[in-house]
């Protein structure tokens, strides 16, 4: 292991296309929108950026097509200062995208075409076997292959680091994947798939779901939106953070700031009351900022 802390992101990259309206819209329904733009996405890519912004190395290994989105996130995350050099070009598929319709509350809904993500797998890893036996921290998500992770994070645990899944969106997790999990982070939802009992979003009911999931994982991180954020480990230890006070502007992306920053943070060696504290406060800055100021 390298003595500099090393995040790496084994992820998604989408080409984003946020539009503005007033609501979003009903089945069947039309809404006259005010503007809409481009802007960087997936959750991998996100992460990444975040990550690489608290002035930590930070690399991403994902895949995207040789098209103008594909060049478009690639220039992204150069001029973020990620290190993209096992961001692969595939000739065969299309560079992942979504487009996410915002309300006038900061609200939205999106939908994904995961494209060139979903085929990230053991080459991948193979050809990133260097970046990846250096790595302190690996950065997982559920947008890409469960296969794909699986492979990942045996490479980053044979090697010493340890693994981090953001288990979004929510999807069951593989009997093969589970063991490599050192920190699992889910919103409540996520959490109430993977505990199989209803989870209530208040820092009571995420601290019950973090409870819950510790049987399974070493480390739990349960996310209540408004409210805050809860945690619970092996070993008896319990945070409760309560959600930083804003005017909410846009919660897009929200979650990968807190991913990204939290990664950094324990990637770092702070400890996770710390880390936990710089994500919840880092996030909170980015829901407050509209849409249109965000770099």
């Amino acid at each position: 292991m390298t003595s500099s802390p090393l995040v790496t992101v084994f992820g998604s990259l989408h080409y984003d296309i946020a539009v503005m309206g007033p609501s979003r819209p009903r089945k069947g329904e039309t809404v006259t929108g005010t503007s809409w733009h481009p802007k960087s996405g997936g959750k991998g890519g996100n992460q990444a950026v975040s990550a690489a912004r608290t002035g930590v190395a930070t690399s991403m290994i994902g895949a995207v097509a040789d098209d103008d989105f594909g060049r478009f996130l690639l220039t992204n995350l150069e001029r973020k200062g990620v290190d993209h050099s096992f961001v692969r070009r595939d000739a065969l598929q299309s560079t992942g995208m979504s487009v996410a319709i915002f309300d006038d509350e900061g609200d939205y809904g999106a939908v994904i075409v995961s494209g060139s993500n979903l085929t990230l797998g053991e080459a991948d890893v193979s050809a990133a076997q260097e970046l990846l036996s250096k790595t302190t921290l690996l950065v997982l998500q559920n947008e890409i292959p469960d296969a794909a992770n699986v492979v990942g994070a045996k490479a980053v645990k044979q090697a010493g680091g340890r693994v981090l899944i953001n288990a979004a969106p929510a999807r069951a997790l593989s009997s093969d994947l589970q063991p490599l999990i050192d920190i699992l982070v889910v919103n409540a939802i996520e959490a109430e798939m993977l505990a199989g009992v209803p989870v209530v979003e208040t820092l009571e009911g995420a601290l019950e779901a973090a409870r819950k999931l510790v049987q399974t994982f070493p480390q739990v991180v349960v996310t209540a939106g408004g409210s805050g954020v809860a945690y619970a480990n092996r070993d008896g230890e319990e945070i409760v953070i309560e959600a930083v006070k804003i005017k909410v502007e846009s919660t897009h992306g929200a979650g990968d700031e807190f991913i990204g920053v939290l990664a950094a943070e324990i990637a770092s060696g702070r400890s996770m009351n710390e880390a936990l504290q710089k994500a919840n406060m880092q996030a909170a800055k980015l829901v407050a900022t509209p849409e249109a100021q965000r770099l």
